[in-house]
């Protein structure tokens, strides 16, 4: 099954208690589709960057099986790029540079040959470039999935509340969920925000795992208790490329493997974090995703012998 990415290919400049970055490798784009392609050998993402960008990362990306035909190269312009710094607790950051560069005027041209892609992942992006992707396609994808952030709830709602009709799977943190549902208990947020269109709901938790919802299900996944988090940026693009590129991989979209996705998802970022950028992700083996998934299902899997009463 083919997955289509939309998201952005950048530059990153990171610093965290644990040390700082030059310009390295970023965006949402990027750690979608190295982390999607664990489980889902064929993929197509569609981006932007400048003349600066390096080719061999490029050719790294077409290595994983990413189909960059739809990745626009633009002469004499330069890469998004961002630089951040984090708080001891990594959980909080401060953004200190931001510039724009090709992102600015981005328009997402879908090639030929990504049509009639059965699984869509639109990584966080202004929600009209996230909608104009959706309505360039000729087909209904069989899922739709899509990221945001609290600077769209800010700036763009009227685009974002649109975009969220097209799409059947929202991604965000508890944070964002409380400031688009305008509830703080998540239960109730998810509710909220399932009325305005999507079907289904991920929240991520950060350290505390995420949730899924869908109807009256709910289900709760945990997260890997790690001694030593180096960066957490991308993290939660990780986990969006792991989940939707186990979904695509498996042609199974059911709550019961949505489940098995985030499950997924979450071991690919317990991964991206343990590096910075996304060195880590880059060259990880079979063998070291599916002893990482293995733990998370013994964080969670116990008998039940005696009951109450």
């Amino acid at each position: 099954m083919s997955l289509l990415t939309v998201g952005s290919v950048a530059f990153d400049a990171i610093e965290t208690p644990f040390g700082k970055t030059d310009k390295i490798i970023g965006g949402a784009g990027t750690y979608i589709a190295f982390a999607s392609s664990y489980f889902q050998p064929s993929q197509n993402i569609v981006s932007v960057v400048g003349e600066d960008f390096p080719k061999e990362m490029i050719a790294k990306l077409e290595s994983r099986g990413v189909n960059v035909e739809g990745l626009q190269v633009k002469e004499g312009e330069k890469t998004f790029f961002w630089s951040g710094k984090y708080h001891n607790d990594m959980n909080t950051r401060d953004t200190l540079v931001t510039e724009l560069n090709v992102l600015e005027h981005f328009d997402p041209i879908i090639p030929a040959s990504y049509q009639g892609a059965e699984y869509v992942l639109l990584g966080n992006l202004s929600p009209q470039v996230q909608s104009t992707v959706i309505e360039r396609l000729t087909e209904r994808p069989k899922l739709v999935a899509m990221d945001t952030m609290n600077f769209w709830m800010d700036i763009a709602m009227d685009d974002l509340k649109k975009t969220l009709t097209m799409v059947d799977v929202l991604i965000i943190n508890d944070e964002e969920a409380r400031q688009l549902s305008g509830e703080y208990s998540l239960v109730r947020a998810a509710r909220v925000i399932r009325d305005m269109g999507p079907k289904y709901l991920i929240i991520k938790k950060g350290e505390h795992g995420a949730l899924l919802f869908h109807g009256d299900k709910i289900f709760s996944a945990p997260a890997l208790p790690l001694e030593e988090v180096f960066d957490p940026t991308g993290a939660g693009d990780t986990f969006a490329g792991g989940f939707m590129g186990y979904i695509a991989s498996t042609d199974d979209y059911s709550f019961e493997n949505m489940k098995r996705a985030i499950i997924a998802g979450s071991a690919l970022a317990s991964f991206c974090v343990e590096k910075f950028g996304t060195e880590k992700l880059e060259n990880l083996t079979k063998e070291e995703v599916d002893a990482r998934i293995e733990e998370f299902v013994r964080l969670t899997n116990f008998d039940m012998v005696h009951t109450v009463g």
